[in-house]
């Protein structure tokens, strides 16, 4: 395992200056994608109490209160996450002679989706199921070309 300093993490994920080679971006970009995925994974069991009804619960309830606490942290980690993804990928994309605007496509498109994904049932008459097909389809077809393009195309 690559040990990871204090300096090599700011290069990496802070700044916008430099190149790294395509196996520097995998091995960086897939722990970041693992972390999203751990942290995510957290979220299902805590589903079930974030929907808080006064009605039939105490006004304090104690899991309603851990898994609101936890969804408010997860977005400021998911926000973390994506900017350490685009510094990474600007410089990735530096490196393959690529315009460095196209390093927030997926996460741009990923964060469209979800929230997609979250408003399509509660408003399902003025967002069509279709949208947020055709919005993961788009996701999927970013997040391949991306990892192609990044992951294994050799420096230019």
């Amino acid at each position: 395992m690559i040990a990871l300093s204090g300096e090599r993490a700011r290069f990496l994920f802070r700044e916008d200056v430099g190149v790294v080679d395509a196996a520097t971006w995998r091995f960086h970009a897939g722990w970041l994608f693992g972390l999203l995925v751990a942290l995510t994974l957290v979220i299902v069991p805590l589903v079930p109490f974030m929907h808080h009804d006064l009605a039939r619960q105490p006004f304090f309830a104690p899991m309603t209160i851990i898994a609101n606490t936890y969804i408010i942290a997860y977005a400021f980690a998911v926000l973390v996450i994506a900017i350490s993804y685009v510094m990474l990928s600007i410089k990735r994309l530096r490196d393959r002679a690529r315009p460095t605007a196209l390093a927030g496509l997926v996460p741009f498109l990923a964060f469209v989706a979800a929230s997609l994904h979250f408003l399509q049932p509660i408003a399902a008459d003025a967002i069509s199921i279709w949208y947020v097909v055709i919005l993961d389809g788009l996701l999927a077809v970013a997040i391949v070309g991306t990892v192609i393009e990044l992951g294994f195309r050799p420096s230019a």
